[in-house]
């Protein structure tokens, strides 16, 4: 196979930049709906399992903190050694940190005295400074973006905060208000599903809202857990915590297996090299061109002219649908974006040197949009314009991350008007 030299690809800033660490592919999976099931059934197997051996096997809060906490080390060795998502792995180590973080706060507040006031409070400003500093390093708290061993550690130890300050929340929130099991369960639902509408609807952060809705499964698995576990004379129905915790590993093992046949939770990353042995057709490597909801702007048309002249190229321009009027909000009238895309083409078309071609975009999400145009076009770069999150929910705020993550050479420009 001949070797076409690719061109010189700008530096990018530095949040576009993997941080320093060993590369691998994404070590988390993609948060679907099975995502949020095994999670929660995760936080209850938490509660559930460390009631047990704590009280039903007698091993005591101490031993039982030593024996878990040494699982999850273990366990976390073994996921920090792969170099991609292995769902039985994965799961594993959220069930043990589930546990762990239980444990923790079970451990400050009864064998040290500490209030629930005191201990979420402290758990709080530990998981706002765990994402400070994960930000700081980053420039993302994406969970789609977990490709080398720093952004990792900063992941496991947001986890683990969530997991204890959830326990301490949920407890403060249970004995304060003394509503019951079923009831604090339903009221955690719908604070998630509050949340949820704000993503969707009103246009909250996806990666806050991700990280809102995480923190509050804690304390939604629990009241499920207890709720199932406890005597019915203490509002519970009664099955007792190695039922109820026999159950729920036996529904995570089943998952995990399905999603370990299927892949359906697989972060798809195809590799620069099987994208490299699809590019030789003709001699001239393809560039993607992803632009945003104005028209060709100057600092798209410079980097195409940049390209051109590096080398022989055709470019491909995928421009969003301004019917979208937000991210996950679908418009199936295309006729705005075909007028950005009749204007950007003549515009592309000289400093390409070449014809240029383009279609509109169907996805209100970009990401969904260039994997997909990736994956049937034969391509070999990409030069993708970028605006503030603010202005543009196609082009939000972790792309360039995620982008960057499917192996292709990017060449990242700020949309300039």
């Amino acid at each position: 196979m001949n070797e076409i030299a690719a061109p010189p690809i700008a530096a990018v800033p530095r949040h576009d930049t993997p941080s320093l660490g060993r590369q691998m592919l994404n070590k988390v999976p993609e948060i679907t709906l099975y995502f949020w099931i095994i999670k929660i059934l995760c936080t209850t197997v938490g509660e559930t399992a460390a009631d047990l051996m704590n009280e039903e096997l007698g091993l005591g809060l101490t031993n039982t903190t030593y024996i878990m906490t040494a699982g999850l080390i273990a366990v976390l060795i073994v996921q920090f050694r792969t170099r991609k998502y292995i769902p039985g792995i994965y799961w594993l180590a959220v069930v043990l940190i589930s546990i762990v973080g239980t444990l923790i706060t079970d451990n400050l507040v009864d064998n040290a005295g500490v209030a629930l006031q005191t201990t979420t409070i402290a758990f709080s400003i530990a998981l706002a400074l765990v994402f400070a500093v994960w930000y700081w390093s980053e420039r993302t708290l994406s969970v789609h973006t977990i490709v080398t061993t720093r952004r990792e550690a900063f992941y496991w130890l947001a986890i683990l905060f969530t997991f204890a300050l959830g326990t301490s929340a949920g407890d403060l929130f249970a004995e304060k208000l003394e509503l019951g099991f079923l009831p604090s369960a339903g009221i955690f639902a719908g604070a998630i599903a509050i949340i949820a509408v704000a993503h969707l609807r009103f246009k909250l952060n996806a990666i806050l809202a991700f990280w809102l809705a995480y923190i509050l499964t804690r304390p939604l698995g629990a009241s499920i857990g207890d709720y199932l576990s406890q005597p019915v004379e203490e509002t519970g129905l009664g099955l007792g915590t190695i039922l109820t915790s026999v159950i729920f590993l036996v529904t995570i093992l089943a998952l995990v297996i399905y999603l370990t046949i299927s892949k359906r939770d697989l972060i798809a990353v195809p590799s620069a090299e099987a994208q490299l042995d699809r590019h030789e057709a003709d001699g001239e490597p393809r560039v993607l061109v992803v632009t945003n909801k104005t028209d060709a702007t100057p600092a798209v048309i410079e980097a195409v002219r940049e390209r051109a002249l590096a080398g022989p190229a055709r470019f491909f321009v995928l421009v969003p649908n301004p019917g979208h009027l937000a991210f996950d909000r679908n418009s199936t009238d295309t006729s705005l974006g075909q007028k950005v895309l009749e204007r950007a083409l003549p515009l592309l078309e000289e400093p390409a040197g070449t014809e240029v071609e383009g279609r509109v975009a169907v996805s209100p999400n970009a990401y969904d949009d260039i994997v997909e145009e990736l994956d049937k076009g034969d391509y070999r770069e990409i030069i993708l314009e970028t605006i503030p999150s603010h202005v543009s929910h196609w082009l939000h705020v972790d792309l360039p991350e995620r982008v960057a993550g499917l192996g292709y050479p990017v060449k990242t420009v700020t949309a300039t008007h």
